[in-house]
């Protein structure tokens, strides 16, 4: 979570100065104010972060009053009180001062209830205020009242957001501040609620058709591995002590467990380096690229995926799409949000050059990127035909998203059954196995 850290210093005219920075450590704040310090000339005396304090405060009539306020220094918060007329005042820091990001069904519902009461035509500022009154989640809490005051105070809302997109999240965090400056501020609202839940079914989606089927059969094969080195040699080498003749189904099963018990370090060596070498380049910039182009080239399941990148993309554009052809702020803060690092970089490497320096229109600098199907290149033409590319935008979000919600429920119920006949056949060979062993028997004294 960021916090605030208040430097003070002296400039070279012997003036001083002070300001306020926004960061995650202290580390990452000292650094943005040394260099600030070496551009201006600034002698940097002190950096202190923003604490809570609990105060303790004793009334005439002798009712004691608890609280907690933010504040750089004890003596801050001590004065702050005395102005207001209190005396005999207790302030202390908070010891463990544990700072929990509220979950995305936090963010969600603060989201949609903001949008419904704006609806209602409730000001902005009495949304934050009692919607902050009913939070759990003290960091939703505080954010919110931030924001009520920033806005007050005059600041812009797109600024204000900003600071707390690490609250909110990045792109929940734009759309409000864009909100703010908006003629429909509701409708900016329930468009970002509707942009963070399909972009929850595009997660859930991913993780049900890769990752949890990858992570079953892992976990199954890891079980007949213990099984095949493990349980199954005690019973059979109990056979082989005696020189009983085994099955053939028995002895290759139990040649293949001491090879695999001789050897399993470095087949699993072979087997997890690979997987980290990956995931570490997976990380990369050029890997995420690489990555989620793979990922909408799978077969069945790889173009239902990459025509979700597709909605969730148009979802945005049109939400913030102002109009101008050449709007490429809209254009940029889509690619961002689709969740596809390989169409992000289309658009950022070749959509917006060509726009900005040749003056391509949208269509064909959206064809030359080479990151969007035919049918939908074919109907955002037909909106710069019309004039009406918002209504476009809108059109190829809808479709998208009943298509890939009805087919991906459809693609996850087969893999779901696929993994079960996986399941069910590895299953069937380890009883057959372990059934062949219970037929032998030692041979028949004087036979």
């Amino acid at each position: 979570m960021k916090k605030e850290y208040r430097y003070q210093g002296v400039s070279s005219v012997g003036k001083p100065v002070q300001g306020i920075v926004v960061a995650k450590s202290k580390s990452k704040a000292k650094k943005r104010i040394k260099n600030f310090a070496a551009a201006h000339d600034i002698r940097i005396k002190s950096i202190k972060p923003k604490k809570r304090f609990i105060y303790k405060v004793k009334l005439p009539n002798g009712k004691k009053i608890k609280g907690k306020q933010e504040a750089f220094t004890k003596d801050e918060v001590e004065e702050a009180l005395q102005k207001i007329g209190y005396r005999d005042i207790k302030v202390q820091p908070v010891l463990i001062d544990f700072r929990f990001k509220p979950s995305f069904d936090d963010i969600l519902n603060f989201i949609n209830l903001s949008s419904f009461m704006l609806k209602e035509q409730m000001d902005f500022s009495t949304i934050l205020r009692l919607l902050a009154k009913e939070q759990s989640n003290k960091t939703l809490e505080d954010t919110l009242k931030k924001i009520e005051r920033a806005l007050k105070k005059g600041e812009e809302g797109t600024k204000v957001f900003k600071r707390y997109e690490d609250v909110f999240g990045k792109f929940p965090a734009y759309m409000m501040g864009l909100a703010t400056k908006s003629g429909n501020i509701s409708k900016v609202f329930e468009a970002t609620a509707k942009f963070m839940e399909r972009d929850r079914e595009y997660k859930k989606s991913l993780k049900k058709a890769l990752l949890t089927p990858a992570l079953t059969v892992i976990a199954m094969i890891a079980a007949i591995l213990y099984y095949v080195i493990k349980i199954f040699p005690a019973t059979a080498e109990l056979f082989q002590n005696f020189d009983i003749e085994l099955p053939p189904l028995t002895a290759a099963t139990l040649k293949a467990s001491h090879f695999f018990g001789a050897n399993w370090w470095w087949m699993a060596l072979a087997v997890i380096i690979p997987i980290i070498i990956f995931a570490i380049w997976t990380s990369t910039e050029k890997g995420k690229v690489w990555k989620d182009k793979t990922i909408i080239n799978l077969p069945v399941m790889g173009h239902l995926l990459h025509k979700s990148s597709i909605e969730i993309f148009f979802r945005i554009f049109a939400v913030i799409y102002s109009g101008s052809e050449n709007n490429i702020e809209t254009i940029r803060i889509s690619s961002e949000a689709c969740r596809n690092a390989y169409i992000e970089h289309g658009i950022k490497t070749t959509t917006i050059p060509l726009m900005l320096k040749k003056g391509e229109s949208l269509v064909p600098a959206f064809e030359k990127a080479e990151v969007f199907n035919e049918a939908t290149l074919s109907r955002l033409k037909t909106g710069t035909e019309t004039g009406n590319v918002l209504k476009s935008a809108q059109q190829i979000s809808g479709i998208y998203e009943k298509e890939t919600t009805y087919k991906m429920g459809n693609i996850i119920d087969s893999i779901q059954s696929i993994i079960g006949i996986f399941i069910a056949i590895a299953i069937t060979a380890l009883t057959i196995v372990s059934a062949e062993i219970a037929t032998v028997s030692p041979p028949t004294p004087g036979l």
